[in-house]
């Protein structure tokens, strides 16, 4: 018989349906990293959604067989550990509608300035307009006939390009960054900086990429440029983009991720407060459709590789 763990069953706010096989289930609210190991002892499945596993606890459970993330994102799993000791991950891919959504809220709220002139309006200065109407500097750009670039082109990114299309937006697609040959339909990755009005970051987080988007990177793009983020806190160098943003370098940045969750130690992006900085605190994902949809996904890869055809592997 199964031994499902679910380490931390707060983090799915839906509702989950009994796996169709013989099995023994238990969940925690939450669960710390001292906990681990006690609580996964027995446990042949264990499911995650924000709790690491490490190496070192990994290698104290013999009977663990696999990890069934709760999320898309993996970086809180030590995959190379899980590799050599016969545990297989799978994730969740393709679930949620509201993380584009969530993207073009921050566009649009940055690009039509809705912070400064809901200020504006509360503070009574339209109130006491001559006009009818008042407008900040500097004015609005429309997305109609801009430039959206995306590094990330999963199912997220070509949900992106879609809505961007419909906004009449051309969409480049980056190419991996110091990549040596090019895929078909990929722009270089310096070319997409250079030309974006709107530049969307929905990649993984790798050692690869960690901090891709530097000084450097930043005084490469327009000065009229947005930076969205939706993907991880780490893909961004916080210091510079806060730099940049005070300076005017690029137009503003939409976040949903920072680099420590939650920032108890602070961010220099939550030092200065401007219109032209947006953060939310990664809930992109969340809408009652998307749960539901990761909830069910999550308890069908179970089930897949219980069956001997285990699907949404990662490497």
């Amino acid at each position: 018989m199964e031994s499902i763990v679910f380490l931390d069953r707060s983090a799915l706010r839906a509702e989950l349906r009994k796996p169709q096989f013989e099995h023994h289930w238990q969940e925690y609210p939450d669960t710390s990293p001292e906990q681990v190991v006690e609580r996964l002892k027995d446990a042949t499945i264990a499911i995650t959604d924000r709790v690491p596993l490490e190496e070192a606890q990994l290698i104290q459970l013999p009977k663990l067989r696999l990890i069934a993330v709760a999320a898309t994102g993996v970086d809180g799993i030590d995959v190379t550990a899980c590799s050599r000791l016969g545990i297989a991950v799978c994730n969740v891919r393709n679930w949620s509608v509201s993380v584009p959504e969530h993207v073009f809220a921050l566009i649009l709220s940055l690009r039509r300035n809705l912070t400064g002139y809901h200020e504006l309006v509360m503070g009574g200065a339209w109130q006491r307009s001559n006009n009818y109407t008042l407008m900040l500097e500097p004015m609005p750009q429309s997305l109609s006939g801009g430039t959206l670039g995306i590094i990330g082109y999963g199912g997220l990114g070509k949900s992106v390009a879609r809505l961007a299309e419909a906004f009449g937006m051309k969409v480049l697609v980056a190419e991996h960054k110091n990549a040596a040959s090019f895929r078909e339909g990929r722009t270089p990755f310096s070319e997409v900086l250079a030309h974006s009005d709107v530049l969307v970051l929905l990649c993984p987080l790798t050692d690869n990429n960690r901090r891709m988007i530097g000084a450097a990177e930043l005084a490469a793009m327009p000065r009229h440029a947005l930076l969205i983020n939706c993907a991880r806190g780490g893909l961004v160098d916080e210091s510079a983009l806060a730099k940049a943003l005070q300076e005017g370098t690029i137009a503003g940045a939409g976040l949903d991720v920072l680099s420590r969750e939650p920032p108890v130690d602070g961010s220099p992006l939550l030092l200065i407060h401007q219109q032209n900085l947006i953060i939310t605190p990664h809930m992109a994902w969340v809408s009652e459709q998307s749960m539901q949809t990761l909830a069910e996904q999550l308890i069908s890869n179970v089930e897949a590789f219980v069956s001997g055809a285990p699907r949404n592997l990662v490497p």
